[in-house]
């Protein structure tokens, strides 16, 4: 069993990727579907800087339910942006712990290309983050290198059904 960890700024396709795998059987956990469930809209329903503290015990709850799900011999897919590498070696540790393998999937995309998929989002009201959010959100990013991450170029749209190696 594997379970994949995406990592990626918001509109770099990481939701995209995970729908796609959970048509195929993996089960996948959203972070910010659960977020928007429990709380709503990021800059509509509560401040942007509240985010974290939010996201934080949905978070410690989607770690139990990977943990569970490996343990049951059950791959997943975490649909989360793990913007920081301590954040993904953290994840790393939890599955290797449980007995699974994992694989984690780097999602590219340049400024520009985030900005046009986001405006969409926000026009289908799913949520609006600003240039300005996003520009916070990429200063803070580390961009996974050297973790064995597989990169997935912004390119590269239904990538995933082309993949011969999930």
């Amino acid at each position: 069993m594997t379970v994949h960890l995406l990592a990626g700024l918001p509109g770099a396709g990481k939701t995209t990727f995970a729908l796609e795998l959970e048509a195929q059987g993996v089960t996948r956990l959203s972070v910010d579907e659960r977020v928007f469930a429990r709380h709503g809209i990021i800059g509509v329903d509560y401040r942007p800087v509240e985010h974290f503290a939010l996201a934080e015990p949905i978070v410690a709850e989607i770690r139990d339910e990977v943990a569970s799900l490996v343990r049951a011999g059950r791959s997943a897919v975490l649909d989360h942006a793990l913007d920081l590498r301590a954040e993904r070696d953290s994840w790393k540790d939890l599955v290797v712990a449980n007995g699974a393998e994992w694989r984690l999937w780097y999602f590219r995309a340049d400024r520009d290309l985030l900005l046009r998929r986001l405006a969409v989002r926000g026009a289908a009201g799913q949520g609006e983050v600003t240039p300005a959010m996003l520009d916070w959100m990429i200063a803070r990013w580390e961009e996974p290198s050297g973790e064995d991450e597989v990169v997935r170029p912004q390119s590269l749209p239904g990538a995933a059904r082309r993949a011969t190696h999930l």
